[in-house]
């Protein structure tokens, strides 16, 4: 198995470096970069006051050569492509993510500082989710075909073809604005510092309901008929009805054989949905809910061309799937020990 850790991990590096080498040569034909949007901003700046005088105007006709060629140094852009590749690379086998353009700060701060906010409708949502769809998932098993078979999975299918921003407009149309039961924006009151550490909990819930109700809503479909499924299949083999035929009773052939086959397909996703949870931003409903995390970091640096902060975090997220997916993998050994990676 070790050497089959090696070879993964030895194969984590090409894949690492063509996933970086296709979005930067993909970021070079990107029309606007930070360089155009520097000079667009500056004109229509000048543009503004060119009523109030000579000075503006006569800024307003370009911005001098030495002044462009001063930004292009600024933004990096005064060496060729593949020089800036490879001090990139460089930065990276360092673990430095770089320095954002507008924001005047590393990569890996703004990371940390928008983390928060992504964990806690990440953890939740995961939280809630398995702690839903697997007790679920085994009831339905149990009692496939029946009302109450039929019945859940409509209500989980339904559920799932809700779109999370559109369920997130209508829980704040309404529990937000009619009814006034929950706030409409932030992760903590303005106050949140001045109340006590019960207040302060409740406060933290009492703003992250709406939000993590909208995410979470959906996203135990896939879980629920998976484990639904999985249990299905192993109550139909042979070694089931060996044990009923033993005299084992109905719960412990249950729990003690079939539950622990069917997990495999769930635990081996355990690993991803729980690391997906810290760095998996939510764009539509972090905006919604005017929360800034990591999906609207990612959004505005991809538009402002902010190419370190969509560089560094691809780098960063990029690699933490790889070491992931390989976690997933050994899951296989751990739950299944007749699995041998040969």
């Amino acid at each position: 198995m070790w050497s089959y850790v090696f070879k993964r991990l030895l194969l984590m590096i090409p894949t690492l470096l063509g996933v970086l080498l296709v979005t930067f040569v993909v970021i070079q034909f990107v029309p606007g970069g930070p360089v155009d949007q520097y000079l667009a901003e500056a004109r229509a700046g000048l543009g503004h006051g060119a009523e109030g005088g000579g000075s503006a105007y006569r800024g307003a006709q370009g911005v001098d050569p030495k002044r462009l060629e001063q930004i292009k140094a600024l933004y990096g852009f005064d060496k060729p492509a593949h020089e800036r590749f490879w001090q990139m690379l460089a930065q990276f086998a360092r673990f430095d993510l770089g320095q954002s353009f507008f924001q005047n700060k590393p990569v890996a701060q703004l990371i940390w500082e928008k983390l928060p906010v992504s964990m806690s409708l990440g953890l939740w949502t995961f939280v809630i989710s398995y702690a839903v769809a697997v007790p679920l998932g085994v009831a339905k098993a149990v009692r496939a075909g029946s009302r109450f078979d039929v019945v859940t999975s409509l209500i989980v299918l339904v559920a799932y073809a809700i779109p999370g921003f559109v369920l997130g407009v209508a829980l704040l149309v309404i529990f937000g604005g009619q009814l006034q039961w929950f706030p409409l924006r932030g992760l903590v009151s303005d106050h949140w510092e001045e109340l006590s550490w019960g207040a302060r909990i409740v406060d933290y819930l009492w703003h992250i309901t709406l939000p993590v109700l909208s995410m979470v809503l959906g996203s135990f479909a896939v879980t629920t008929m998976l484990t639904k499924n999985a249990l299905l299949e192993e109550i139909r083999k042979q070694y089931v009805l060996v044990a009923r035929a033993k005299g084992l009773s109905e719960r412990r052939v249950l729990w003690k054989h079939v539950f622990r086959n069917a997990l495999i397909p769930i635990v081996t996703g355990f690993p991803a949905a729980f690391i997906g949870a810290f760095f998996t931003g939510s764009l539509l409903i972090e905006t919604l809910f005017s929360l800034d995390g990591l999906g609207l970091l990612s959004y505005e640096s991809v538009i402002r061309r902010d190419y370190p902060v969509v560089m560094g975090t691809l780098y960063l997220f990029t690699l933490i799937g790889l070491v992931t997916k390989l976690v997933s993998d050994l899951c296989y050994v751990w739950v299944d020990p007749r699995v041998k990676f040969d």
